[in-house]
């Protein structure tokens, strides 16, 4: 190999490095820096944390750690992010750990009463077997999947998320409501069908990414968050909100929600379809002319503009600024990581380059927490539920989960792996 050609190799593979890992003075490397951190704040947890029928989920008011019972959709997270700790560091403590908690999970098995079972038992147990190979997990997920899709109506070709409740505002009756979040439930259908190698579980979860294609999405490719459909017909009822600004606005963490899950159907299908629609709404995210440049979105894109109706008490000036969600930020960053390599020479740039600012972002001192402090939680600044006043410029668990599966997408990547 001529000198030249070397160093033109040298250059490619060697830039995005340098690009990734600003050094703010810190001799690590970005991923050493932010499991150094969560390595502290997790110690800190666990020795806080010692009833498993209580998960960490966000802060109080007063800045301790915050916990819900394991009906709350968020209690797979904690789990999943003690596996991916174990993941990095191949440290048999945080194994120990993860199972303990994965463990305390089991009875969600039979969880039929909404759609998060996704969210719960694929982020624990699945991210335990996929490290682990521990076959005493399969059964466990093959009961999680056959919970899900009792929830499925072939009339509406679509997973109901919640029961029969009215809206935000007791205007309107929601028979048969799917939320965009419900999305990122299909991983565990597909995971199970390759296993047990019955396609129904793969077939319902095509259907449904189906249905949600077809009347969540916008023109442009945004999303709504909540479509209601009518239980006996299929007929869509209503499109609205639940934790966006307005009907008619993008609510941020939706459209990472489904960035991500129609990049995971893709992987799962290879049907074009999915991968164009990840893409069109991956591209609705990074070219918004109000996405700020560091990539972190602000907790809707349309807050407080012109054409964007709230149906419940704004205060802009209880939100000034605007609070950023540093979730949305963590789940688009990892989704974006794996949505490039399966794109176009131009796309794959972009989106590797948008989510390695994103990483960047968050692990910096807006976002990365100091030890001690966060109550224990890595990443700060996340919005849960503006409308209800509910985790409002807070961690939460969900925001480090995303955000350590993004660090070590970025690190398979990389590496050739992913």
């Amino acid at each position: 190999m001529n000198k030249k050609l070397s160093y033109f190799l040298a250059i490619i593979f060697i830039t995005p490095f340098f690009f990734c890992f600003k050094s703010d003075g810190n001799p690590n490397t970005l991923l050493e820096k932010v499991f150094d951190v969560a390595k502290t704040q997790y110690s800190k947890m666990l020795e806080k944390s010692t009833d498993l029928s209580q998960y960490p989920r966000t802060t109080t008011a007063n800045g301790e750690t915050k916990y819900v019972p394991i009906s709350d959709w968020t209690g797979g997270f904690w789990p999943g992010s003690l596996w991916y700790v174990y993941e990095y560091t191949k440290d048999e403590q945080w194994r120990s750990a993860a199972e303990k908690w994965t463990a305390s999970l089991e009875k969600n098995q039979f969880n039929t009463s909404h759609h998060d079972i996704g969210f719960m038992m694929f982020d624990s147990y699945g991210n335990g077997y996929r490290i682990t190979k521990n076959e005493a997990y399969l059964p466990v997920l093959v009961q999680s999947a056959k919970s899900l899709i009792t929830r499925y109506s072939p009339t509406v070709g679509a997973i109901q998320s919640w029961n029969k409740r009215k809206s935000n505002d007791g205007k309107t009756d929601w028979e048969f409501p799917v939320i965009i979040d419900n999305m990122m439930n299909l991983e565990l259908l597909f995971f199970v069908s390759r296993y047990t190698k019955d396609p129904i579980y793969k077939d319902i979860a095509i259907k449904h990414a189906e249905t949600t294609m077809k009347n969540h999405l916008r023109a442009d490719y945004s999303s709504f968050h909540l479509v209601n459909y009518d239980k006996s017909t299929g007929e869509v009822l209503h499109q609205q909100t639940v934790q966006g600004f307005s009907d008619n606005s993008q609510w941020s963490r939706g459209q990472g929600w489904g960035i991500y899950g129609f990049t995971t159907v893709y992987r799962n299908t290879k049907d074009k379809r999915f991968l164009v629609t990840a893409q069109k709404m991956a591209n609705f995210f990074l070219d918004h002319k109000n996405l700020p440049e560091d990539k972190v979105p602000f907790w809707d894109f349309n807050v407080g503009q012109a054409g964007y109706h709230p149906k419940w008490a704004f205060d802009p000036s209880k939100n000034n600024p605007v609070s950023r969600d540093a979730s949305a930020a963590a789940l688009t960053a990892s989704a974006l990581f794996e949505l490039s390599t399966f794109s176009s020479k131009r796309l794959k740039a972009k989106y590797y380059n948008a989510a390695v600012n994103i990483i960047n972002t968050l692990g910096g001192e807006e976002y990365l927490a100091k030890p001690g402090t966060n109550g224990n939680f890595i990443l700060k600044n996340s919005v849960g539920h503006m409308q209800k006043n509910s985790e409002v410029n807070a961690p939460l668990v969900y925001a480090d989960y995303y955000f350590l599966e993004a660090l070590l997408r970025y690190k398979k990547l990389n590496a050739g792996e992913l």
